[in-house]
């Protein structure tokens, strides 16, 4: 499981604690994975300062994506990290075949952990996400996995009992991805399994809340527009400045609404395309690019965001709903 860049913080899971950008994935025009733009928007991202970068996740449209393209991404992002900041892709899937596969692919490229999604759409049990979970645990001892639990958009939470059991299983298994709203949950993970376990918020507005409980930070959409801001934020609130983080956290409410003015990505990758960033708004089907009415609400919102995109250095084109 070696890689050109190495895997510098594979042995240190304390190194990844922080802000994480969870890079989306753009396409052309036509629909074709763009690398070009994907290497520019993870640069500009990691230049912000994030602690670390991630790709794959459901902000980078992946049940849209084949195995290959996928493999191409991380690939992608894993270069631009170049083993100087931690990478956390995501590589999870509905087949366990293709999870491990995709899994073994990240490892090589020079993941220093990866971060698997509860398999969408099957609904499995409890005793079927600890015995998912292990298979693919199993298959790599050596590989740090983080389990990544969005019940909105897989229709299963994994419970902090069943995060607890696989903790005790795998040593290998270090943290977990929340990305849900019920806030109890996150709490009731940390003390079941230590607050050594490494727990991230996939909820932007729940980052500092997180962090307040001795969570590990965020990996979140918002970074894709606010790379710098995120990653201040954590760094102030780590610094003890929590007026200053809670300054940040209040300035980036406009442009979290605006990741879900319409379904996530398609917001961001306009506002992207204006910006120069990307070269493309494209989404794959069955997403569709913002409507015009969503356009309309975007504009309003960049309007309060305006102090945080000039903070950003990022410069929107004329193009209006």
């Amino acid at each position: 499981m070696e890689s050109e860049h190495g895997v510098r913080f594979r042995n240190d899971p304390t190194a990844l604690r922080g802000a994480f950008g969870a890079v989306l994935t753009p396409f052309t025009d036509d629909g074709e994975l763009d690398g070009e733009s994907l290497r520019r928007l993870a640069t500009w991202q990691r230049n912000g300062g994030l602690h670390g970068l991630s790709v794959g996740g459901s902000t980078a449209e992946p049940s849209a994506q084949s195995f290959d393209e996928r493999v191409a991404a991380i690939r992608i992002v894993a270069d631009v990290t170049a083993d100087e900041l931690p990478f956390l892709p995501a590589t999870g899937s509905t087949k366990l075949d293709e999870t491990i596969q995709l899994t073994g692919a990240a490892a090589e490229a020079g993941a220093d952990a990866v971060l698997v999604i509860t398999p969408y759409y099957a609904r499995p049990t409890q005793d079927g996400l600890i015995e998912w979970y292990g298979a693919i645990a199993r298959e790599y001892p050596d590989l740090p996995l983080v389990v990544y639990n969005v019940p909105s958009r897989t229709a299963v939470d994994m419970a902090p009992e069943t995060v607890h059991a696989l903790r005790l299983a795998h040593d290998n298994i270090i943290g977990i991805k929340e990305t849900t709203k019920d806030f109890e949950h996150f709490s009731h993970v940390l003390e079941r399994c230590g607050q050594d376990f490494l727990v991230w918020s996939g909820i932007e507005l729940l980052g500092i809340p997180l962090l307040a409980l001795g969570g590990a930070g965020f990996i979140n959409a918002v970074t894709n527009l606010a790379p710098r801001s995120v990653a201040e934020m954590y760094d102030h609130w780590q610094a003890g400045r929590f007026d200053e983080a809670r300054r940040i956290h209040y300035a980036l409410h406009p442009l979290v609404e605006l990741l879900f003015v319409e379904t996530n990505p398609a917001p961001a990758k306009w506002v992207l395309q204006r910006a120069g960033l990307i070269a493309s708004d494209h989404v794959r089907p069955p997403l569709a690019r913002v409507s015009s009415a969503g356009r309309a609400r975007i504009d309003r919102l960049l309007e309060r965001a305006a102090a945080v995109l000039e903070h950003e250095g990022i410069v929107l084109d004329a193009v209006s709903a």
